[in-house]
């Protein structure tokens, strides 16, 4: 854990909030993606120790190579930090790419969001799919944000999009809250997703308990940098933001996958 004074220097923006829907800017061609720059021995042991001098507790879950050169990519916390190679600087702020025209994130911290996420099994979330979906998007939700319910009302056209839903429990007002005890319930009612349908149109929720992942998913969510709802990840790891009009979040995830096919990778 971070000490308050460091922790409060580190969370100053959020990607996703609840109050501010996000926009894919429109990009121009595909431009070839630039290779990882290699970094000089001793690189991580060198950032490793700038960070524990800062602070001791200062524990990375991950650090890779940045998308741009110079620095590595730290994610401690649930924050992504870029520090650089000699361990001198630490910047905290989405590298957008000028020239692709979306922001940047390397790979490596894709693939660190990917098998983070791909530890919740499909039976903990709350899956809206069309029969063969083209995309499946997990979306970390609470039932009482209004962009959570904007997207939630719109389920039907995201399935004709070719999108598939997987909800993963976000209560933002924290462990213990109504919030927190009224997803619980949802996630505890024989029928999850009329249950969760329901809360979101502002029905009240019939007090449940039983041994539920909400928990685990909003302790995940923390170490993903969710900081607001809704937040969604397309299957390649990428934050697309908060929420997206369906056919916007359709362009995004194209978008991603033909980049993707471009450079060889999977979306």
């Amino acid at each position: 854990m971070f000490r308050p004074a460091f922790f409060a220097l580190l969370c100053l923006a959020s990607l996703s909030a609840c109050a501010q829907p996000a926009s894919p800017a429109k990009a121009p061609a595909k431009p070839a993606a630039a290779a990882p720059a290699s970094a000089p021995a001793g690189t991580e042991q060198r950032v490793r120790a700038s960070l524990a001098a800062l602070d001791p507790d200062f524990k990375p879950d991950y650090i890779g190579a940045a998308p741009f050169p110079g620095f590595r990519e730290v994610v401690v916390g649930g924050q992504v930090l870029y520090v650089s190679d000699d361990g001198r600087y630490l910047i905290q702020a989405q590298p957008f790419d000028i020239q692709a025209r979306q922001f940047a994130a390397s790979e490596g911290l894709l693939a660190y969001r990917r098998d983070q996420l791909a530890k919740v099994p499909r039976s903990d979330r709350i899956v809206f799919s069309p029969p063969n979906p083209k995309y499946t998007i997990s979306v970390f939700t609470d039932i009482e944000c209004g962009y959570c319910r904007k997207l939630h009302s719109e389920i039907a056209e995201l399935n004709r999009q070719g999108i598939a839903v997987e909800y993963l429990a976000f209560p933002r007002m924290g462990l213990g809250s109504q919030d927190y005890k009224d997803m619980v319930s949802v996630w505890c009612a024989s029928d999850r997703k009329q249950a969760l349908t329901a809360a979101k149109n502002g029905k009240a929720v019939a007090p449940l308990s039983c041994k539920s992942p909400v928990n685990m998913q909003y302790d995940l969510g923390q170490r993903l940098g969710v900081n607001g709802t809704p937040a969604i990840f397309g299957p390649d790891g990428m934050q697309l933001g908060g929420y997206l009009p369906p056919a916007q979040l359709r362009a995004a995830l194209d978008k991603r996958a033909t980049g993707a096919a471009a450079s060889g990778g999977s979306p």
